[in-house]
């Protein structure tokens, strides 16, 4: 199955959610820029990708403002609930956090994060990017497979809490197909925090049944971790990759490991051992396990951790850290570098006028915590359970105020200070490994959009979870490569398994040319579309 091409002038999206999509394509039509048009398609996404993203989740976003010539981005994470503290889950036993209920998630930052971006950057008000959003929670969604499949296969989460199996298991079961879907609570939030703004949301009502609920299940939460919350928006790390300049996110995000991964693969001819050869896809495992062992080893909020962020990202440190490197064996041990004295919706937006942004929004597991938030009909993220470490050493141990890590990262590339195109794809870990594929498809191997979508790809697993991290380390492979080509991975030691079909990445991509035409495309492993005008 392979991608298709898209091509416009006026603009384009990007989206795993053809209806969301298509709202981003009528703000553009109606006016508005390349971030307004995100959060159209973000409010969308809410009900069409459910178990995704939310006003429960987090944000992250990388931008090109062609007003001021600036790329930037934005971190909307939020810190873990104030009542508890390291000691608080030792001391039940627990090696690592849970992560189902109320003490999995921590506080949202996607709300605060849609909020600043449509005052910094956008130009419609909330009210009008969030309508077609808001029609799909009132008057309702018509069911689809992905949606009815989604619902179904989380049930057991949802099914554990009262709120949740009101808003998604009505009568007992997920939404049937064809059936309409109507979340009349999470409406009412939304129309709360169109009205009220960010002060609705984190000081006001919304925020008061969110701890109410909380402190009623013994919950993590109080008022002063809500109404402290605030969004960044900051100058995006960068490195040049072969002449091309590649922004990512910055920690707590996982885009450091984008770029300190491209560094290591500058060191090597990739493009002379050709796609999909043994010794090209080698080179890019074995860079991989460097990048992540210094993820784990060094990178945690920048508010509590000296992250080394010049060393890492420095090419010097590149070319040492590629000598540790095997060409003809694989490593089952990867460590950390001496240093000298870190489920999701992805889409993407471009504008007539150059303006673009790659966007990811997350729950950060299916459906979170599985915890709807009282009345208020947000379903709650994951991400302390799935981030924190309760290892008291550790550069990611959970702490009072502090924000875990994230596996959340987008990327925009630009050459000679002109944007080039913005990309991204959900998957936890496996986000970087499909970003850097995508990368080194179009640069290394010089593939066209559609191209680099459709080929095929891998993931070296296990990644950073701390669910799994001790998991011996394994190769998992679309079975499109060739024989030839596993049985020289396996010669090397890899532990070959397959990926299993529908499994592999959900990207979205656009370019754009030096004459303002955009050349975008969706991964054909999942039901989306690049559309465009």
């Amino acid at each position: 199955m392979n991608a298709h091409a898209t091509y416009a002038n006026g603009g384009m999206v990007a989206s795993a959610s053809r209806r969301a999509a298509l709202a981003g394509i009528e703000i553009l039509q109606v006016g508005g820029n390349a971030f307004d048009a995100a959060l159209a398609v973000a409010a969308v996404e809410w009900t069409t990708l459910p178990g995704s993203c939310g006003l429960g989740g987090d944000v992250f976003a990388v931008l090109y403002d062609a007003k001021d010539d600036r790329i930037a981005a934005i971190n909307g994470s939020g810190v873990v609930g104030s009542r508890v503290d390291r000691a608080y889950y030792v001391d039940q036993g627990l090696t690592k956090m849970p992560l189902t209920g109320w003490h999995a998630a921590t506080v949202p930052g996607a709300a605060h994060a849609y909020a600043t971006l449509a005052d910094t950057f956008g130009t419609l008000p909330l009210g009008e990017v969030f309508a077609r959003g808001l029609e799909y929670a009132e008057r309702g969604t018509v069911v689809g497979r992905g949606i009815s499949d989604a619902i179904s296969g989380a049930s057991g989460k949802l099914s554990q809490f009262e709120s949740s199996r009101t808003d998604y298991l009505p009568d007992g079961a997920a939404p049937s197909l064809g059936s309409t879907w109507r979340r009349p609570r999470l409406a009412q939030s939304i129309r709360t925090f169109v009205d009220g703004g960010v002060n609705a949301f984190y000081n006001g009502p919304i925020a008061r049944e969110l701890v109410r609920a909380s402190e009623a299940d013994d919950g993590p939460f109080a008022l002063e971790e809500f109404a402290a919350h605030t969004t960044d928006i900051y100058d995006p790390p960068t490195v040049n990759y072969r002449g091309v300049d590649v922004f990512a996110t910055a920690p707590p995000s996982q885009g450091l490991i984008v770029l300190e991964w491209l560094n290591l693969l500058e060191q090597f001819d990739l493009s002379g051992m050709a796609f999909g050869t043994t010794d090209a896809l080698h080179t890019l495992v074995e860079t991989k396990k460097l990048a992540f062992a210094d993820r784990l080893a060094y990178v945690g909020d920048p508010a509590f951790v000296d992250v080394p962020l010049d060393t890492l990202l420095s090419k010097a440190y590149a070319a040492r850290r590629t000598q540790s490197i095997d060409p003809n064996r694989a490593n089952h041990d990867p460590l950390a570098g001496e240093l000298n004295h870190g489920d999701t919706s992805s889409f993407v937006v471009v504008d007539g006028q150059g303006n673009a942004i790659s966007f990811i929004h997350s729950l950060s597991a299916g459906f979170g915590c599985g915890v709807v938030a009282g009345e208020t009909g947000i379903i709650l993220n994951n991400r302390s359970g799935r981030g924190f470490s309760l290892q008291a050493d550790h550069p990611n141990v959970l702490a009072p105020g502090k924000k875990t890590m994230h596996t959340l990262n987008c990327y925009l590339l630009a050459r000679d200070g002109k944007l080039l195109g913005v990309g991204g794809t959900p998957g936890g870990d496996r986000q970087p490994q499909w970003n850097v594929q995508t990368i080194t498809n179009l640069i290394d191997f010089d593939m066209p959009p559609e191209a680099a979508l459709s080929a095929p790809n891998w993931v070296s697993w296990p990644g950073t979870d701390p669910a799994d991290i001790d998991n011996p380390l394994e190769l998992r492979l679309e079975d499109t490569f060739s024989q030839y080509t596993i049985d020289g991975l396996t010669s090397k030691g890899h532990q070959i398994t397959s990926l299993g079909p529908n499994s592999g990445s959900r990207v979205q991509l656009i370019l754009r040319d030096e004459t303002g035409v955009l050349r975008g495309a969706s991964d054909p492993r999942c039901s989306g579309i690049a559309i465009g005008y």
